[in-house]
C-alpha cells in the first residue's frame, strides 16, 4: 500500500491555509466533476482522489493526524499494517505519542470510532488510517462507520435557464432551506447543459450527522422556450426571411447566432421557400468540451410583397407575359 500525498493531489503546499485548500479543491472538483466529464473514467478516478484529499486536509483534526502520520510513515512500513491489539478491539497506529520513545501507541476501538469518519469511496490507504476495520461491532456498521454517523440526504431542486445561459454557462446564487433555516449557495452551471440535465453540487445537500459527509445538491435543468432558436441536442434551428428578389436572383442575408455574432449567409439564385442552410460550428457546446459545438441550421422563408407600386406591378406583369410566352414556345 502506497502513501497518499494529499497535498500533492490538491497541488498545495504543506503550509497551505484552510481557505487555500478549499479553493484548490473547488477548482479541481469543477474540472474533473463527473457531470462535466460524462463516461470519463480517468476524470472519475481523479475526482475521487481530489475528494479523498479534501476529506482529510479540509478537516483540521484529520489533517493534524495525517501530518503526524507522514513523519512516522517509514516506521509503519517496517512494522506492517495496523492490527488488532492484545486487548481485543485496540489498534496500533503510527500517530506518535503515548508509547515510550514515541512512534506507535495503542488506541481503543472507541477512540477509533470517534476519530475516523464514514467517507466512501476512498482508497485502502484512507480506510486503513481514516476508516479502517473497527472490529466485529464496527464491521456490522460498515467499514469506517462512526457510532451515530449518518450521511446527509441529497437534495434536488429545479432550475430554469435561458438558452443563452446554457450556451455560455452561468453562475447562480440559490437559497437552500434546511431545518427551518435558509442558506445561499453559489452554483456554476457548465456550458452545454440541456433540458432535463442534472447538475451535481457536491456537499451542498443535508448536513451529515455525527461528522459524516453531507449529501449532494442535484439541480434539474428546465430550459425556457426561446423566441428565435429551437434546440435539438447540440444543434440549433432558426428561420431567416428573404425577399422574393433575393430568392430569385441570389444575394446575402444576415443571421444572428445564439452567441450574438452576425453572420452573412450567401443565398444562391433560385433558392426555394423552406430550403435549409447549415452554418457549421455555431450550435451549442458539448458539456465539458467547449471546443465541440453543434451546428446552426437556417430555414429560408421567402417573403412575398404585400403591396406593389405601379412600377413593380408593371415589371411583374411583364414577367408574367414572358412566362406565358415561354410556355407557348415550348408547346
Amino acid at each position: 500500500m502506497d502513501f497518499k500525498d494529499y497535498y500533492s493531489t490538491l497541488g498545495v503546499a504543506k503550509t497551505a491555509t484552510g481557505k487555500e485548500i478549499k479553493q484548490a479543491y473547488r477548482k479541481l472538483a469543477r474540472k474533473h466533476h463527473p457531470d462535466v466529464n460524462p463516461a470519463d473514467q480517468a476524470a472519475e478516478a481523479k475526482f475521487k482522489e481530489i475528494n479523498e484529499a479534501h476529506e482529510v486536509l479540509g478537516d483540521p483534526d484529520k489533517r493534524k493526524k495525517y501530518d503526524e502520520l507522514g513523519a512516522n510513515w517509514r516506521m509503519y512500513e517496517q512494522a506492517g499494517r495496523p492490527g488488532t491489539g492484545p486487548q481485543g478491539g485496540a489498534y496500533n497506529v503510527p500517530f506518535g505519542g503515548g508509547a515510550p520513545g514515541g512512534g506507535f501507541r495503542t488506541m481503543t476501538e472507541e477512540e477509533m470510532r470517534e476519530m475516523f469518519g464514514d467517507a466512501d469511496p476512498f482508497s485502502d490507504f484512507f480506510h486503513t488510517f481514516f476508516g479502517g476495520t473497527m472490529g466485529a461491532e464496527g464491521a456490522r456498521g460498515g467499514r469506517g462507520a462512526r457510532r451515530g454517523a449518518r450521511k446527509g440526504r441529497d437534495f434536488e431542486q429545479e432550475i430554469q435557464l435561458d438558452l443563452e445561459d446554457a450556451y455560455r454557462g452561468t453562475m447562480r446564487r440559490l437559497s437552500i432551506k434546511q431545518d427551518g433555516h435558509a442558506r445561499t449557495v453559489d452554483v456554476r452551471i457548465p456550458p452545454g447543459v440541456g433540458d432535463g440535465s442534472r447538475v451535481r453540487v457536491t456537499g451542498e445537500g443535508e448536513h451529515g450527522a455525527g461528522g459524516a459527509q453531507s449529501g449532494d445538491l442535484y439541480l434539474r435543468v428546465r430550459m425556457a422556450p426561446h423566441a428565435q432558436f429551437e434546440r435539438k441536442g447540440k444543434d440549433l434551428y432558426t428561420r431567416v426571411t428573404i425577399p422574393l428578389t433575393t430568392a430569385v436572383l441570389g444575394g446575402e442575408v444576415e443571421v444572428t447566432t445564439i452567441g450574438g455574432k452576425s453572420l452573412r449567409l450567401k443565398i444562391p439564385a433560385m433558392t426555394q421557400h423552406g430550403q435549409v442552410f447549415r452554418l457549421k460550428g455555431h450550435g451549442m457546446p458539448a458539456v465539458g468540451k467547449p471546443d465541440d459545438h453543434g451546428d446552426l441550421y437556417a430555414t429560408v422563408d421567402v417573403e412575398l410583397p404585400r403591396q406593389l407600386t405601379p412600377e413593380q406591378r408593371a415589371h411583374f406583369e411583364a414577367l408574367q407575359k414572358l412566362e406565358k410566352g415561354s410556355k407557348h414556345s415550348v408547346a
